[in-house]
């Protein structure tokens, strides 16, 4: 019986500072409108606290998720203008379609997308190709000395979007 009663206040123990070391987690909304789970309280991040809602039993209100994908070709043209104004090679990743590629294929295109973006952009066209429809991105050399660039992608649909593939 002794040595039933030192285990079990040992158990006691052990456990006793895991429940008091656990801080709370709390859940912010930045000044962005983002949320943010901290262990800091949300004043000391400059955000305020995420309101509960009594309609999902005290779950916080979230916003609704941000669009990641283009449902129509003008989404898909602007979402392209977009990328080429912040030259951000992996937006441009993120609106393409990679099935049946390998990971070195993929490393290799993120890498061309990159040098297609370090060039100005000239023009964005939709064109009709013999199966489907075409997004032709038109760049100028950066320094005058080369040709102006054409860059083709085949407008893929899929899951409801419209996707960008390299052809």
């Amino acid at each position: 019986m002794p040595l039933l009663h030192s285990a079990l206040l040992l158990l006691l123990a052990l456990a006793t500072p895991a429940a008091y070391a656990q801080a709370p987690i709390y859940h912010c909304i930045a000044a962005d409108g983002h949320p943010v789970f901290t262990d800091q309280p949300c004043a000391s991040l400059q955000a305020t606290p995420a309101p509960a809602s009594s309609a999902t039993g005290g779950a916080p209100l979230l916003r609704p998720p941000a669009v990641t994908c283009a449902v129509d070709e003008d989404q898909l043209r602007d979402a392209v203008i977009d990328v080429f104004a912040n030259q951000d090679a992996n937006r441009l990743a993120g609106l393409m379609l990679w099935a049946g590629y390998g990971e070195h294929a993929v490393v290799s295109d993120i890498r061309g997308l990159a040098d297609i973006m370090r060039r100005p952009l000239i023009g964005i066209d939709l064109a009709a190709g013999a199966t489907m429809s075409e997004l032709v991105v038109q760049t100028a050399s950066e320094d005058g000395s080369e040709e102006d660039s054409e860059t083709r992608f085949a407008i893929e649909p899929r899951a409801g979007c419209l996707w960008l593939r390299r052809e």
